[in-house]
């Protein structure tokens, strides 16, 4: 009776197993995507159109609760939430809401920057003998790649997984004389959150014709938090011993500059407003600071330490590390109130600050200036890291 029932009670079991999916449950090994939701690793969700196109807004989340959300519209990181030093979250990056704001704005909020990041003197540079004309939109400049740059594009956009954490791949085929650079270049851009609460971006491109090239991103940051006031009072230190002077139009005039006894000294931290007032010439030509600083010990195989900044009220700390051998400090010197951000206060001068790693501005007619040149054999590589944490 006893080996009977036994049996019985297999039976029943192997039955229930298949009946309920014992068998056959979904392999959840790996993350994957489901528009609208909110309990997914990474969420697509709708945010505009453009040209006829929907455009989408991905979101990625690490364990920390830590969230970034990017748009596949000029790769733009629309916010970033990082916690204060009382474990709350605040968004640390000043953008909109709808991607309509985005269109109307010309302040390159949060976008991918290319072909040339920063300014090309009088929209021209020559390569192999031939004379390159580019599109001018900074009076008589090229700035930021030109009047349609790479943060004004449509990316091909695909998440991914692994190890180091969420992704989201961006991908970009520039046509040879887009805004007057030559070559065809493919471009990848791919953003990467960490548990250890960094935002990592990787950069990669190549192309079938000599040409220049110069990626970087210009999120501006309020470790405050966005709309909560001007970024004076943050600590920044930059980890170089000089600087790229520049004109009145604010192209370098070849010269690298020692940074001791000026205000553009911050190698120890210091508040950004304690000299930002002063009579120093190049202060004045740029309303503020909006320079070149070459960084000291970098690598272009391992990322270095470019540059931190602390605010002391929330206590957020934020290092910046790099391959690229400068960084622009932006201090938002031309903001101003009539741009209303997504908490609905005004974007004032100084309310935000951007450190945009990258090569020197006008490297193509500064042959002094670290090369950037790419050759179709060769591949450009960088990669730049943004690590949070407190300070208690």
């Amino acid at each position: 009776m006893t080996y009977f029932f036994n049996f019985f009670i297999l039976i029943v079991i192997f039955i229930f197993s298949f009946g309920c999916g014992g068998t056959t449950q979904p392999d959840t090994s790996k993350p994957f995507i489901k528009e609208g939701t909110k309990d997914m690793t990474v969420v697509k969700e709708t945010f505009g159109e453009f040209e006829g196109k929907k455009i989408d807004l991905y979101t990625l989340k690490n364990s920390n609760g830590m969230e970034a959300k990017i748009t596949n519209y000029g790769g733009i990181v629309t916010s970033i939430k990082v916690p204060d030093k009382k474990g709350n979250l605040s968004d640390v990056v000043l953008g909109f809401n709808n991607l309509k704001d985005y269109l109307s704005n010309s302040s390159y909020f949060g976008a991918i920057i290319g072909r040339y990041a920063n300014r090309i003197g009088n929209a021209k540079f020559s390569l192999d003998g031939v004379e390159y004309t580019l599109a001018k939109n900074n009076w008589a400049n090229s700035l930021h790649g030109g009047v349609k740059g790479f943060d004004k594009v449509l990316w091909e956009a695909e998440p991914a997984f692994g190890k180091e954490g969420q992704s989201l791949k961006l991908t970009y085929m520039s046509k040879d004389g887009e805004e007057g650079f030559p070559g065809n270049m493919d471009v990848t851009v791919t953003y990467t959150l960490k548990d250890d609460n960094s935002f990592r971006i990787d950069y990669l491109a190549t192309t079938d014709k000599t040409t220049v090239v110069n990626l970087t991103n210009h999120t501006y940051w309020n470790l405050a938090g966005e709309g909560s006031g001007n970024i004076l009072s943050h600590q920044l230190m930059l980890n170089a011993g000089a600087f790229t002077p520049v004109d009145r139009g604010s192209i370098p005039t070849g010269e690298i500059r020692p940074v001791e006894d000026t205000p553009m000294d911050f190698k120890k931290p210091k508040a950004i407003g304690d000299r930002i007032g002063s009579d120093y010439e190049q202060l004045k030509f740029a309303n503020g600071y909006d320079h070149n600083w070459g960084i000291d010990s970098s690598d272009e195989e391992k990322p270095a330490l470019a540059a931190t900044v602390y605010e002391p009220i929330s206590g957020r700390y934020m290092e910046v590390y790099t391959t690229e051998p400068g960084i622009q400090f932006y201090s938002g010197n031309f903001l101003n109130d009539s741009i209303i951000g997504k908490s609905s206060k005004a974007y004032g001068a100084r309310s935000g600050l951007c450190l945009e790693t990258q090569h020197y501005p006008d490297s193509p007619n500064k042959p002094e200036f670290p090369p950037v040149v790419l050759e179709p054999e060769e591949i450009y590589r960088s990669t730049t890291i943004y690590k949070f944490s407190v300070i208690k």
